[in-house]
């Protein structure tokens, strides 16, 4: 059913990605899907703060990312050389649609917090993912 699955991970929040990481895996074994796990680096934002740090750092930032992309599946998943690892930089939501386009993902997995007021449903980015992506979204819950 889900050729090509794309899994959203934050590796700031183990507990919610590995429950995304999962449910895709779940998927992918069940449809014969291809893995696809992205985490998402922010930009600095106003090129005034970007002045704030080292010329190297956001190359740095990105190997270390993608270094800690690699020991999260690697830990949860038992062939992480099947899944190919994406490290994407900037908004995160606009990344996750990039990425799902680029890839012609027909199911984006993404991670969610159990609401509270100030949420009101979903959080900004898996809510901003839900309403713009041009295929399914499996929302699990943490």
């Amino acid at each position: 059913m889900f050729k090509n699955i794309l899994v959203t991970v934050d590796l700031g929040d183990e507990v919610s990605s590995l429950r995304a990481l999962q449910a895709a895996m779940a998927a992918a074994a069940q449809s014969g899907g291809k893995l696809n796990v992205v985490t998402v680096v922010p930009t600095f934002g106003m090129s005034i703060v970007g002045s704030f740090f080292s010329e190297d750092h956001e190359k740095k930032m990105l190997e270390e990312t993608q270094k800690n992309l690699h020991i999260f599946t690697a830990k949860h998943m038992d062939d992480p050389k099947n899944a190919q690892h994406i490290i994407a930089r900037g908004n995160i939501y606009e990344e996750v649609l990039i990425w799902a386009g680029k890839l012609s993902a027909d199911l984006i997995v993404v991670g969610a917090h159990r609401p509270n007021a100030a949420d009101y449903l979903l959080g900004p980015n898996a809510a901003r993912i839900v309403r713009h992506a041009q295929c399914s979204v499996l929302v699990v819950r943490d």
